[in-house]
């Protein structure tokens, strides 16, 4: 299987469109036969990127690269930047508006959970600039 790209606008003013772009990549997965541990594995981190996209940076796109033996993700937003990347690191730490928490998101476990179940993550931002968060699943991680 050559590599197969997948590319999805994320849409900053529709909260309620938030969770398609990973609600697409898991039924192509799927219809590929990828392993179910894999497939969760990408969806959460899909769901969880795609969510922040759309709370902190009012939009963005996402870039998945799905390979037999790994899925890349690649979020992109031209948002405000993370001014402490540790911080936002760690589990229960927001910036999240609360009208947002109100909905029941912005609880502080995006970011921990993209690392935590990607098997590379890497977080690469500018304050005032925007964010990228590349993520890689490994397939047979966890088979």
């Amino acid at each position: 299987m050559d590599a197969l790209k997948l590319h999805y606008d994320v849409d900053g003013e529709d909260f309620s469109a938030a969770g398609e772009a990973s609600s697409n990549v898991k039924k192509v997965l799927r219809q590929l036969g990828f392993p179910q541990e894999a497939i969760r594995r990408t969806a959460i981190c899909m769901y969880e990127g795609e969510i922040n996209v759309v709370i902190h940076a009012g939009g963005g796109f996402a870039d998945v690269t799905v390979e037999p033996e790994r899925i890349t993700i690649v979020l992109t937003d031209h948002g405000p930047g993370i001014p402490d990347v540790e911080k936002a690191m760690s589990e229960g730490w927001s910036t999240a508006p609360t009208k947002v928490r109100e909905l029941g998101f912005g609880a502080g476990m995006g970011l921990p959970n993209m690392k935590r179940y990607s098997d590379e993550f890497r977080i690469d931002t500018t304050v005032g600039v925007g964010t990228t968060v590349t993520m890689t699943v490994n397939v047979t991680q966890g088979q």
